[in-house]
């Protein structure tokens, strides 16, 4: 009995899901796509397998396996050449912004030698266990999953690590058991180093949005950031500009301590989108603090970030 009349004994949709078959010393194994199958149609897939198998000439035990059905899991890359420009909060807040609109997002946070994350989404005190070699992530804010180097080093300890172990322990994050998370938003630190060259080589993220402020010397660390995601062939989705326009809590009036709309005219000159601006605010600062990411609940901020998210998630989904 050969494959193709292996195949011709089983009813079409069955032959269908067949991903590899192989005949070994009287041993008929076949792997089968279990894409779209629910647990009882599983069990219910083998056993038909097996039935339709009996009796086959030449064979006298039958294994069967079932693949899952696996995610295609989409990463972004959110970047800055400058620290304290407001990445990590913006990460956190797109990711509550993302989930609330019906995306399984996952978060990992990069920053290696000062992670923000633990803090921005309330999992502080979680710990990530292994199973099989692979960490588990926690779960943060609206139980989005994510995963830190805060969750792993003691609290408050200076990591005095070389960029080849820094790069290690990112592989470990992004490497870990996501599950049917769709979209991994990675928090990069600042800058162009050893951290930043992994993930936009070793796992090769589908896209990049850049965060600055709207002074210069902000924007010229943008610059270089832009440069590193195109170095790799990674396309910059846009840029969003925070810390955009002060409104006085006594009496409103709008300032601009870092200045305005440099962002907007840096991703002009450089024909990439301007996905929009955040406001500062005291109360983004203080709500951030607290764990409780602005996104998740109404109001303008909240509408500041989901706008962003929802052009991120469209042209995700342009892409295909």
């Amino acid at each position: 009995m050969d494959e193709k009349g292996i195949k011709d004994r089983l009813p079409a949709g069955l032959a269908a899901r067949i991903a590899s078959l192989r005949i070994d010393q009287k041993r008929l194994t076949l792997v089968l796509n279990g894409s779209g199958l629910s647990a009882s149609d599983r069990e219910a897939t083998e056993a038909a397998i097996r039935q339709a198998s009996e009796g086959l000439e030449g064979i006298e035990s039958v294994a069967v396996a079932i693949m899952a059905e696996r995610t295609r899991r989409r990463i972004v890359a959110i970047g800055s050449g400058k620290g304290g420009v407001g990445k990590s909060t913006l990460t956190a807040n797109l990711a509550v912004a993302l989930k609330r609109a019906g995306v399984k997002v996952g978060v990992v946070d990069a920053d290696v030698y000062g992670p923000s994350q633990p803090r921005l989404l309330a999992s502080e005190k979680k710990k990530p266990q292994a199973k099989d070699e692979r960490l588990q992530p926690v779960t943060g804010t609206l139980d989005i999953p994510m995963l830190s180097m805060g969750h792993l080093a003691p609290p408050g300890k200076a990591l005095a690590w070389r960029g080849p172990m820094a790069g290690g322990a990112l592989t470990q994050l992004v490497d870990a058991d996501w599950g049917d998370t769709e979209l991994l938003l990675i928090d990069l630190p600042p800058g162009t180093g050893d951290v930043q060259l992994t993930m936009v080589q070793k796992h090769k993220p589908d896209g990049a949005v850049i965060v600055s402020t709207p002074q210069d010397l902000a924007l010229i660390d943008a610059a270089r950031a832009g440069q590193l995601f195109e170095t790799a062939k990674v396309p910059v989705i846009g840029l969003v500009e925070n810390m955009a326009g002060y409104a006085c809590p006594h009496c409103g009036e709008i300032s601009d301590p870092f200045g305005q709309g440099g962002v907007e005219k840096f991703a002009a000159a450089l024909d990439l989108p301007f996905l929009g601006r955040i406001p500062l605010t005291p109360s983004i600062r203080v709500a951030s603090d607290a764990g409780t990411p602005p996104a998740a609940g109404d109001g303008d901020e909240a509408d500041a970030f989901a706008a962003i998210a929802r052009q991120l998630a469209e042209w995700l989904e342009a892409q295909g």
